[in-house]
């Protein structure tokens, strides 16, 4: 396993994570969660949950990335890589359809964190195949 590309990626993918969950959750969403307030926690309680967002996030990265190097996902090309990323999305965005069927939220809501969920760990697979490599084998380096 490549170290040094690994947690490059890994704080890549956190970087990445958290940017796309700005825009998607502060920016895009914003809107729709000021209409169902009731359902969420007040903005100075999330606040003050913010590290724990902060490390949910980096868990995230830490787990999508280590699979991805060590699994050896096929030719690790880019389109492998958003492949990898789709899979890895639906499995993660069953609990989106888990939290409709539990919590009153509007099902437009629902969709759209379903669909923004598949496309940023799409998005993430593909920074994975651009930022990890693994260490050529011993006959790589012998040719």
């Amino acid at each position: 396993m490549n170290t040094k590309r690994l947690l490059l990626a890994i704080l890549a993918g956190f970087v990445f994570i958290f940017a796309t969950d700005f825009v998607v959750h502060a920016i895009w969403l914003g809107p729709d969660y000021k209409a169902t307030a009731a359902l969420w926690r007040p903005e100075a309680e999330m606040q003050g949950r913010f590290a724990l967002m902060l490390l949910a996030q980096l868990l995230c990265s830490i787990a999508f990335i280590y699979i991805w190097a060590k699994t050896g996902w096929r030719r690790r090309t880019i389109r492998d890589g958003c492949v990898y990323g789709f899979w890895m999305g639906l499995f993660q965005q069953i609990t989106t359809i888990v939290l409709y069927v539990v919590a009153p939220m509007p099902m437009e809501l629902a969709a759209k964190w379903f669909l923004s969920g598949i496309l940023q760990a799409i998005l993430l697979g593909a920074l994975a195949a651009l930022i990890y490599k693994p260490l050529p084998s011993l006959a790589d380096r012998r040719n």
